[in-house]
C-alpha cells in the first residue's frame, strides 16, 4: 500500500505507476492465470466461461467454444448441468458489478487512499466522485468486515449508513482574480488545503501491513485490528470534516464577523455553547442559541413589568427608597393601601439625615382668606401659595367634572410641579371629597 500523508494527492510517480500497472492488467483484472485452463482446448478463460456443476470436487472448466462443441472427457458428458461463470452481477449496490468491485480494491491498493483521481483513471468505468462515494459508503462508513477481512456478504433490500458528502466546487473562501495582484502572489504557492488533516499520521501504522497465506491465526487476528483501528480514525476523521463544513467553518473569517453583529449577551451565549455545537446540528444549534437569548429578554420585561407595577417609576421615589429603610417601609405601605382602595393619610416622611422645610407662613399672601383651616395646613406642610392651590385645585375639579374621575397620572399630566406635592394635592381632594378617583 502506497503511503501518504494526509489525503492521499496525485503525483507523477504514481501516475506513470498507475499507467503501467493499468498497461499489465487490460483484461479488467479478471486475470485468466489465477484460474485453471479450459479441458478441451487448454486455453486460459475469460468469462464468461462454463462449469460442470456434476463432476468435482476439482471444477470442470470449459471455454464457451468447447462447451458448444460439446466436448466429453472421462465422466463429464454434454448433458450435463452446468453454471456460467461471470463476475457480471452486482454485490452491494446495482450499479456496481463484482468485477468492478474488485477493481475498486485494487485501484485504492495500487494508487493510495484518497487518490481518487488515479483510482477513477485505473478502473475507466467509474468517474472519481462515484469511486469516492462507493468506497467510502461501503467501505469506511459500513464496513462489510468486523472480525474477516473483506467477507462478502449478500445483498440486501436494507438501508446503509449514510455516504460521504460529494465534493462540490465552492468559492467559499473566494479565489483573487486574475488580474489581481494577490493572484499573482499566489502562483505556485501550495496553501496545503486539505493535505494536513486530523491523526494526519494514521496511514503510518498500516504502510507495513501485509496479509499473507502462512500467517498465524494470532497475526492475522492483530492485523485485522488494526484495520479495524485505522477505519476508526478514518471515520472520526470524516466526522470532524463534516462538522467543519455543516457549521460554515471553512471561511472562519467570515464566521467570526457574523458573531460580532449579535448583542454583547448572545456572544457570550455563543461562546460558552460553542462545544455542544458538534453534537447537535448547525440549524439546531442556531435554535438553541436562539431561544436562550429569548428567554433571558423574557424574563428581563418581566422583571421591568414587575418594577412598573411597584411604581418604582421616579427617581425621587428611587432615591427615597435605597436611602432611607423605614422610609421605604412607609412607603410600600402606602402603596399598599392604594392597591387596596383605601386612601392613606397624608403622612410625611421624614428621611433620616436630612433637615425637613419648616411649614409655610400664610400671613399676608393673596388668597388666603378663601380657604379653610384643612386647605391652610395643607399649603403650610406642602409650602404652596394659596393662589397656586386655588389654581390647581380648579384645573382637577374641571378635568374631574368632564371625566367622571381622575386618577393620579392624569394629576400630575395637569399639574406641572414637584410629583410629591401632587400626589398631596391629590390625595387631600379626594378624602375631602372635592374629586373622585377614577
Amino acid at each position: 500500500m502506497t503511503e501518504r500523508n494526509g489525503w492521499f494527492g496525485s503525483s507523477l510517480k504514481n501516475k506513470r505507476l498507475c499507467e503501467r500497472v493499468h498497461r499489465d492488467r487490460l483484461a479488467s483484472f479478471d486475470d485468466p492465470f489465477d484460474k485453471p485452463p479450459c479441458r478441451g482446448c487448454s486455453s486460459y478463460l475469460t468469462e464468461p466461461y462454463i462449469k460442470c456443476a456434476e463432476c468435482g470436487p476439482a471444477p470442470f472448466l470449459l471455454c464457451l467454444q468447447c462447451f458448444t462443441r460439446g466436448f466429453e472427457y472421462k465422466k463429464h458428458q454434454s448433458d450435463h448441468k452446468y453454471e456460467i461463470m461471470t463476475s457480471d452481477f452486482p454485490v452491494l449496490e446495482p450499479g456496481w458489478t463484482a468485477q468492478e468491485e474488485m477493481a475498486l480494491l485494487e485501484a485504492v491498493m495500487d494508487c493510495g487512499f484518497g487518490n481518487w483521481w488515479d483510482v477513477a483513471y485505473q478502473m475507466r468505468t467509474k468517474t472519481k466522485e462515484e469511486c469516492e462515494s462507493h468506497y467510502m459508503k461501503n467501505f469506511i462508513n459500513n464496513p462489510l468486515f468486523s472480525s474477516t477481512l473483506l467477507s462478502l456478504r449478500k445483498a440486501k433490500d436494507s438501508c446503509y449508513a449514510d455516504g460521504a458528502i460529494p465534493f462540490k466546487p465552492s468559492d467559499d473562501p473566494p479565489r483573487p482574480t486574475f488580474d489581481s495582484v494577490l493572484s499573482r502572489d499566489m502562483a505556485g504557492y501550495i496553501r496545503l488545503s486539505d493535505l494536513i488533516t486530523f491523526d494526519n499520521y494514521a496511514e503510518w501504522d498500516l504502510k507495513d501491513i501485509d496479509f499473507v497465506d502462512d500467517d498465524s491465526d494470532i497475526l492475522h487476528s492483530l492485523k485485522l485490528a488494526v484495520v479495524d483501528i485505522y477505519h476508526s480514525r478514518l471515520k472520526e476523521r470524516q466526522r470532524r470534516k463534516k462538522i467543519i463544513r455543516d457549521h460554515g467553518l471553512i471561511n472562519l473569517r467570515k464566521f467570526q464577523m457574523l458573531e460580532r453583529c449579535y448583542p454583547k449577551e448572545v456572544q457570550e451565549l455563543y461562546e460558552v455553547m460553542r462545544r455542544f455545537a458538534r453534537v447537535v446540528g448547525p440549524t439546531e444549534h442556531d435554535k438553541f442559541i436562539e431561544s436562550h437569548a429569548r428567554a433571558k429578554v423574557y424574563e428581563r420585561v418581566k422583571r421591568m413589568r414587575e418594577d412598573e407595577r411597584r411604581k418604582r417609576t421616579m427617581l425621587n421615589d428611587v432615591l427615597q427608597y435605597i436611602q432611607d429603610g423605614r422610609a421605604c417601609q412607609q412607603w410600600l405601605s402606602k402603596q399598599a393601601a392604594i392597591d387596596a382602595g383605601v386612601t392613606p393619610a397624608v403622612t410625611t416622611i421624614t428621611v433620616s439625615g436630612r433637615r425637613s422645610a419648616p411649614p409655610l407662613n400664610l400671613t399676608g399672601l393673596p388668597g388666603t382668606e378663601k380657604l379653610d383651616e384643612r386647605e391652610k395646613e395643607l399649603c403650610q406642610v406642602v409650602r404652596l401659595v394659596p393662589g397656586a392651590y386655588l389654581e390647581y385645585k380648579q384645573a382637577l375639579l374641571n378635568e374631574c367634572r368632564r371625566q367622571g374621575g381622575l386618577r393620579l397620572a392624569q394629576a400630575r399630566a395637569l399639574i406641572k410641579i414637584d410629583v410629591n406635592k401632587t400626589r398631596k394635592i391629590y390625595d387631600f381632594l379626594i378624602k375631602e371629597g372635592y374629586i373622585t378617583k377614577a
